[in-house]
């Protein structure tokens, strides 16, 4: 944390076992994520991912933890299967079931009551207030919905699964990183229906990429922490080549910045639309 020297006292050692931690596994991270082979039997795909995480520095205490009752779960992989493309409709019919007046009028409640977080939040990383606001407000109803699936099953089981094993074998790697970092306990990793984690719903790779501790608590917590949530979203799209003090409109270079969030051309037209609801 800002100000704090790292001496001979036990918060300094603390600190300083979690950032050679963190660098350790910052490290692991470059490894190839699907060292795996998938489908075949659950329970033998758990035991030798259990392998390879441990070879790559996770503790065994998180793996016990993590995997001692793990479980496949057929609901997720039903719902992966039967998904269809939500963006299919038109801008203006998406936009009319998710720029709502009772929305708009909750964010707004919201900015003002933040004010201060947001003013923070805008002069570190450049985004503005209102696109952040609308990302929250979209993504989850502002921590409404985060979603109550546990994180490790869900990855384990769209992991097993062939069709896209890399990605998910690489998410839940990095879902295990956020219990060894101490960010959230096993118990708390809840999620929605592809492992996303948090009040903007960020998947466990980009929780460890661009997740950050502005309470200064030591940890970032995705679920429970506003000024987390808030900061991380901003650094996210800052990280990517936001451009500070420029629209972000269709057409702009920010419009396609905001494609790490969301490839949807739909879905990043709506975002626009509702934080212009809040100006």
């Amino acid at each position: 944390m800002p100000g704090t020297r790292l001496g001979d006292t036990s918060q300094g050692i603390r600190m300083l076992a979690r950032i050679l931690f963190v660098l350790a596994f910052s490290f692991a991270a470059l490894a190839p994520a699907a060292a795996v082979q998938c489908g075949g039997d659950f329970n033998r795909f758990i035991a030798e991912f259990r392998r390879e995480a441990a070879a790559k520095g996770i503790p065994q205490r998180v793996l016990a933890d993590a995997f001692d009752d793990i479980e496949y779960a057929p609901k997720v992989m039903a719902f992966d299967r039967r998904q269809r493309n939500t963006f299919k409709r038109s801008w203006e019919d998406y936009a009319r079931t998710r720029v709502t007046a009772p929305r708009v009028k909750r964010a707004k409640n919201l900015l003002q009551r933040h004010k201060k977080l947001f003013d923070r939040v805008e002069q570190r990383f450049g985004v503005p207030r209102e696109l952040v606001m609308a990302i929250w407000t979209m993504e989850t109803d502002n921590g409404g919905d985060t979603g109550k699936l546990p994180v490790v099953n869900t990855l384990a089981t769209l992991a097993h699964d062939c069709r896209r094993t890399e990605l998910f074998q690489g998410e839940l790697f990095a879902a295990l990183q956020i219990i060894a970092r101490g960010d959230l306990t096993k118990r708390d990793l809840l999620g929605a229906y592809a492992g996303e984690i948090g009040q903007t719903q960020f998947l466990p790779s980009s929780y460890i990429k661009y997740g950050v501790d502005f309470d200064g608590d030591g940890h970032v917590n995705l679920r429970r922490s506003v000024p987390d949530v808030l900061a991380s979203t901003a650094n996210l799209l800052a990280v990517n080549g936001w451009q500070r003090g420029q629209p972000f409109g269709e057409g702009t270079q920010n419009f396609q910045v905001m494609r790490e969030w969301n490839r949807s051309e739909v879905y990043r037209k709506t975002l626009h639309y509702f934080a212009e609801q809040l100006r």
